[in-house]
């Protein structure tokens, strides 16, 4: 090969902050740095940042909650004590009062949720992009990020196949997790980070749905049909909601609250039961007495919607999931616990969103990592999960806003150093 056929070496271009991931982590990061003086790069690897984030706002941006914060600080199971730090410092009134200053108010749901009174993500992404673009803050897109080469040098593949170099003072990855791959969390960042040392625990889905082995003839007639006003319990967890039938199964808030108990089980037993009650306001003794009475002429089905006003999705589980429940009694057992064996989570690509990430015995206090003091880590890429109801959201920004800050002072470190 002759010596003018052999590609130039990629040169790197040296910056202060370089912040790989454009969802709600690394913006605020960029904010915040950015605010401080810092020229901050931004790289993803989708064609425009926060398509995440635009997506969780179709149906209404759920920004945080209003709960007390102890109570709040519960929803992270066993990485509160993690998370707590961060997310005190960066609380959910916090939060409010930084959507407000980008021009978007909140208010509290009758569920205690906050919402943006605009009821989408856009207006308040919009507002953020153009403060960032006031300050200088550059965005590559379609930028993959490949790993590390060398000391404090980034390599990203952008989307015409070349590659390009960033040797930054401090980088924050913020790549999130594997939900919803097709908006740029692939969970790819694993391998490079393996190879560096670092400690990362399988990814998950979280808030997910299930599979369940329904006959033909309910899927193809029920497929989409919502289960109202019900509850639902596996092992010592219940909670009250919603639920949909799908083509393979279930999902819906309501199981998307126990998915991380449910996953569990699978992963432990091979299959699991969800328990749903279709009737939680009454007892088995009531619904039974109703179930005693004569039928007449009617049929089951007919028997059932006019003594108990149960759906025709309701009816239709309990022959499912209850053929051999007969009697009143056993029939009104059903209706308040009846078994569904769940055989596997929904997949990646429908979860809403992943456990497992980097391990906390990664970090420091700062949220860099202990093998690169430089580099630094925030969002879903960490192992946290948490239920929907804004505190997954919640969680993002304030580890952005903790990163950025832990980013701030080894900048500041350096200078003082030179």
């Amino acid at each position: 090969m002759s010596e003018d056929a052999v590609s130039p070496p990629v040169t790197a271009e040296a910056v202060d902050v370089l912040i790989i991931g454009a969802g709600p982590a690394g913006l605020v990061a960029a904010d915040h740095l950015s605010a401080a003086g810092h020229s901050v790069v931004v790289c993803d690897r989708m064609p425009s940042p926060a398509r995440k984030f635009l997506l969780a706002g179709r149906g209404g941006l759920n920004l945080t909650h209003s709960e007390p914060i102890d109570a709040f600080l519960t929803r992270y199971g066993p990485a509160a004590a993690h998370l707590e730090p961060a997310i005190r410092a960066f609380d959910p009134t916090a939060l409010r009062a930084y959507a407000a200053d980008l021009g978007q108010e909140t208010f509290v749901g009758s569920s205690g949720r906050v919402f943006p009174k605009a009821m989408k993500a856009s207006p308040m992404l919009r507002a953020l992009l153009a403060q960032l673009g006031e300050r200088g803050v550059r965005f590559v897109a379609r930028a993959a990020w490949l790993g590390f080469d060398g000391p404090s040098i980034s390599r990203l593949r952008l989307g015409d196949g070349s590659e390009r170099r960033f040797q930054a003072g401090a980088t924050l990855l913020a790549l999130g997790g594997a939900s919803w791959p097709r908006l740029g969390g692939t969970g790819d960042w694993v391998a490079p980070l393996a190879a560096e040392g670092v400690a990362v625990r399988p990814l998950r889905p979280s808030n997910c749905g299930f599979v369940v082995g329904w006959s033909d003839v309910f899927a193809d007639k029920f497929a989409g049909t919502p289960l109202k006003r019900i509850a639902v319990r596996h092992g010592t967890m219940s909670l009250r909601g919603e639920a949909m039938i799908s083509r393979t199964g279930i999902e819906g808030g309501a199981i998307y609250a126990l998915s991380s108990a449910l996953r569990d089980t699978l992963e432990r037993e091979g299959t699991a039961t969800l328990h749903i009650d279709l009737r939680p306001d009454s007892d088995a003794a009531t619904l039974a007495a109703k179930l005693d009475r004569p039928h007449g002429k009617q049929s089951r089905s007919t028997f059932l919607r006019k003594a108990l006003g149960l759906a025709p999705v309701e009816i239709a589980l309990l022959r499912e999931c209850a053929a051999g429940a007969v009697s009143p009694a056993d029939v009104a057992a059903r209706i308040k616990s009846l078994p569904v064996t769940v055989t596997a989570t929904a997949g990646m690509e429908r979860a809403i969103s992943s456990a497992g990430g980097v391990d906390w015995s990664a970090l420091g206090a700062d949220f860099s990592l202990t093998v690169r003091p430089d580099v630094f880590v925030a969002g879903e890429m960490i192992d946290w999960e948490a239920p929907t109801g804004g505190y997954l959201l919640q969680a993002c920004f304030a580890t952005g806003l903790a990163a950025a800050r832990g980013m701030a002072a080894r900048l500041a470190s350096r200078d003082a150093a030179s």
